[in-house]
C-alpha cells in the first residue's frame, strides 16, 4: 500500500535534509494519500502511502510505538490478521482499528526477527529498534513487493524502487555485467538467477523470503522461509479433497478482496483466472459489490493465423464464465492502435531494468490503467495457478503412467490410457512409446542415436562474454540448461520451483511498480502460502486422474465453472498472436533501429552479433505474424530493449 525508504548512517553522522528532499521528489511523482517521514539524528524512515484496505485509511506511516520504542515503515497487506490477533491475544474490541503496520510491530515485539515467518500476505517493511539500535527489514516469501538497498562502510539506504537511491551523492549508476550476462543467456522470461543483485552494480535487493539486519555496522541477510513439501494429505474420497481445497481457496480469495474500493480481476478463458473470478464474485456478492473483469482481446482488424487448437480471442470462453458465475461486470479491451514497441521506453522507466515480456507489456499496463480509472483498488489474477491449483500437464500424465508401468499396475494403466485417449482423441499406440521412454529413460537413450547438442553459439549472449562471466556454470548450478529448461523431472521440478527464488522476481517487480503508478494492488490467491502448501500435499495422482490434464482443479470446480471451460482439453488461449500485426505500421522504424544497434557497437561485447544478424536478415523484409513465437523475434526484441536501456548510462 506504500513506497518505503530509509537511510541509516552507520558512522553516526546526521541525515542531511537535502537527501530526504531529493528522495521525496522522486516518490511524489506517484499518486498518494499521504507522505510522511520520521527522523532521529543518523536514521530516517519515509513512506508514501496509498490507502487500499479499510484498515489503511488514515494509517500513520512511519509509525512510532513509544511504549515499545519501535518505529516502522511498511508496504504491506497482511492476510492472516485474525490468526495474528489470536496469537498476540489482542482484545476483540481493538482489532478493527489496528492497521497492518501496527500489527507487524506487535508481532515483532513478540517474535523479533522471526516475525516474517508468522506473516501471510504481500509485504516489505523496515523496523528501527531504538533500544537495540538495530534496523530490521523483510520481504514476503514470493517477493510480491520489492525492496532494494545500497550499503557501504558509512551508510545503509533502502527503497521500494531503485531510482530514489541514485539521488544519494555517493551512489554511482554502474552496470552489473554479471546480471546482464544472466539476462542475455536465459532464453525464458526469467531475468537472472542471482536474487541478491540487480542490473546495477551498487544496488542490491532483499531477495524473496529474506530479511536483512543492520546492527553495530554489520549487515546480514537471512532466509526465513523455504517451502518444503510436507506429508501427503490422506483423505478418504476425491470429494473430501475437493471440499478441503475449496475451503482453503475461499479463505485466500476473501483475504484478497478486502478493500474500501472496487475489486477487479484479469480474466482469460482458462482455468486459473476463471477459478479466481468464480470464488471472488461469490465473496463480493455477500458485500453487495460487483466484480469487474478485464480481458485482453486482439484488434478488430487482426486475422487469426494460428492453428485450430489456439484461440487469440478468448471471448467465447470468457463469456461462458461470466454468464455462469454471475455478479460480474465484464470489460474487453483491444487497445486499438497500441503496440508493445511504443511502450518500450515507458516500461523501461517503470521496471527500472530490462524486461522480457515484450509481447504482453502494453496490455498488462493498459488493463491496470483502465482498472484505476474505474476505482479498482485490488486487481486479482491467477498467475501462479499453473504450479499450484491447476498443476498437472501432459508431461505429468506421462510420468504418472510411466510409474504405473514400472510398478506393473497393468489394469490401472490400461484404464487411465483408455480415458486419456478418449479425452484427447488419440490412440494408445501413440502413447505407449512415450510412456515407455519415461519409464525406462536409460534404455531409451541407448536405443536413440539422436543426441541433441547444446550449442551455446546459438544463444543471444556473446560466447566470449558468457565465458568471462561464467554464466552457464551459474545456470547449471540452478539446474537450468542452455535452452532455459529445467533438467529435472516434473515432480522434482515442482518442488524446486517453490524453493528457488528467481522464478518469483519478474512479477514482483512489475506488479509493485504498476501498483505505485496506478494506486492499486495486483493480488493472486493462487500464490497464497496456505493454498500452495495444500496443493503440494495433494497426492500426485489426484492431478492426473480420469485421463485428464490438471484433473484436480477440473473436478474441484464442478458446477463452479461452466463445463465448456472446465472440461476444455483442446483449445488454448494465446494472447500475443497479434503482436506483429500491431507492429506493422512501425515495422520500418523497428528495423531501422535494429540496424542502428549494429552500427552503434555498444552491445558488441555482450550480444552474439552473428545470431542477431541472422535473426534480422530473416525477419526484416517479411514480418509474418507467426514469427512472433520464434527465437529470432525474441532475439531482436530483447536486443532492442537492452540497447535502449544501455543508452541510459
Amino acid at each position: 500500500m506504500s513506497a518505503i525508504t530509509g537511510i541509516y548512517n552507520l558512522n553516526q553522522e546526521p541525515i542531511q535534509q537535502n537527501q530526504i528532499c531529493k528522495i521525496k521528489n522522486i516518490f511524489t511523482g506517484y499518486p498518494r494519500d499521504d507522505w510522511d517521514v520520521w527522523q532521529n539524528q543518523n536514521i530516517f524512515l519515509g513512506c508514501l502511502s496509498q490507502w487500499i484496505t479499510p484498515e489503511s485509511i488514515k494509517e500513520v506511516l512511519p509509525y512510532k510505538d513509544y511504549h515499545r520504542q519501535l518505529v516502522i515503515t511498511a508496504d504491506a497487506i497482511i492476510d492472516n490478521r485474525k490468526e495474528l490477533f489470536d496469537k498476540l491475544n489482542i482484545d476483540n474490541s481493538l482489532r478493527g482499528g489496528i492497521p497492518d503496520s501496527q500489527l507487524i510491530l506487535l508481532a515483532y515485539s513478540k517474535w523479533g526477527e522471526e516475525t516474517p515467518k508468522h506473516l501471510l500476505g504481500d509485504f516489505a517493511f523496515a523496523i528501527w529498534d531504538i533500544k537495540k539500535k538495530k534496523l530490521f527489514a523483510a520481504r514476503d516469501f514470493s517477493g510480491a513487493r520489492t525492496l532494494y538497498f545500497f550499503k557501504n562502510e558509512q551508510t545503509f539506504a533502502f527503497s521500494t524502487t531503485i531510482h530514489p537511491l541514485f539521488t544519494l551523492p555517493f551512489v554511482k549508476k554502474e552496470l552489473n555485467e554479471e546480471w546482464m550476462a544472466q539476462f542475455l543467456a536465459i532464453p525464458t522470461v526469467v531475468e537472472a538467477v542471482d536474487m541478491f543483485s540487480t542490473v546495477y552494480k551498487n544496488i542490491q535487493q532483499v531477495p524473496p523470503s529474506h530479511s536483512v539486519t543492520v546492527i553495530n555496522g554489520n549487515i546480514s541477510l537471512r532466509r526465513y522461509c523455504t517451502i518444503e513439501p510436507k506429508e501427503k494429505l490422506k483423505l478418504k474420497t476425491n470429494e473430501e479433497y475437493e471440499e478441503a481445497f475449496r475451503d482453503v481457496f475461499q479463505k485466500a480469495v476473501k483475504a484478497r478482496t478486502q478493500t474500501y474500493g472496487e475489486v477487479g480481476a484479469q480474466l482469460s478463458g482458462g482455468l486459473d483466472s476463471g477459478t479466481v473470478v468464480s470464488f471472488a464474485a461469490k465473496e463480493l456478492l455477500i458485500e453487495n459489490k460487483k466484480l469487474h473483469t478485464y480481458s485482453y482481446i486482439p484488434e478488430e482488424t487482426f486475422k487469426d493465423w494460428t492453428p485450430k487448437y489456439y484461440i487469440p480471442d478468448e471471448r467465447p470462453f470468457i463469456k461462458e464464465t461470466v454468464n455462469h458465475v454471475g455478479n460480474i461486470v465484464d470489460h474487453y479491451l483491444n487497445f486499438d492502435g497500441g503496440s508493445p514497441l511504443s511502450e518500450v521506453d515507458d516500461f523501461l522507466e517503470l521496471m527500472e531494468m530490462p524486461y522480457k515480456f515484450y509481447e504482453n507489456s502494453f496490455w498488462l499496463k493498459g488493463i491496470t490503467e483502465q482498472a484505476h480509472k474505474k476505482g479498482i483498488k485490488v486487481l486479482l489474477n491467477g498467475a501462479r495457478g499453473n504450479h499450484s491449483i491447476s498443476w498437472g500437464s501432459y508431461g505429468l500424465n506421462m510420468e504418472y503412467y510411466a510409474s504405473l508401468l514400472k510398478k506393473l499396475r497393468w489394469i490401472q494403466l490400461y484404464q487411465e490410457l483408455d480415458l486419456f485417449t478418449n479425452n484427447f482423441s488419440t490412440g494408445k499406440s501413440n502413447l505407449i512409446p512415450v510412456v515407455a521412454k519415461k519409464a525406462f529413460p536409460k534404455v531409451s537413450r541407448l536405443l536413440s542415436n539422436n543426441k541433441k547438442s547444446s550449442n551455446r553459439n546459438h544463444s543471444l549472449i556473446n560466447p566470449d562474454f558468457a565465458e568471462k562471466m561464467g554464466v552457464f556454470t551459474k545456470l547449471s548450478d540452478h539446474k537450468i540448461n542452455i535452452y532455459g529448461q529445467s533438467t529435472e523431472n516434473l515432480k522434482d521440478y515442482r518442488k524446486r520451483y517453490y524453493q528457488q527464488l528467481f522464478v518469483w522476481n519478474k512479477s514482483g517487480v512489475a506488479n509493485t511498480n504498476l501498483s505505485l503508478r496506478y494506486s492499486l494492488w495486483d493480488r493472486d490467491p493462487t500464490n497464497d502460502l496456505r493454498v500452495i502448501n495444500f496443493c503440494l500435499a495433494i497426492p500426485e495422482e489426484k492431478y492426473v486422474q480420469g485421463g485428464m490434464e490438471r484433473s484436480f482443479i477440473r473436478n474441484a470446480t464442478k458446477n463452479i465453472l461452466p463445463d465448456k471451460v472446465r472440461l476444455n482439453h483442446h483449445i488454448r488461449g494465446i494472447q500475443a498472436a497479434d503482436t506483429i500485426h500491431r507492429m506493422k505500421s512501425t515495422w520500418k522504424n523497428f528495423i531501422e533501429e535494429l540496424h542502428q544497434l549494429m552500427k552503434d557497437g555498444r552491445l558488441d561485447e555482450m550480444i552474439n552479433m552473428k545470431v542477431f544478424k541472422g535473426a534480422l536478415s530473416k525477419l526484416e523484409n517479411d514480418p509474418k505474424p507467426e514469427f512472433v513465437f520464434t527465437d529470432e523475434f525474441k532475439t531482436l526484441t530483447r536486443s532492442l530493449i537492452v540497447y535502449r536501456f544501455m543508452k541510459s548510462f
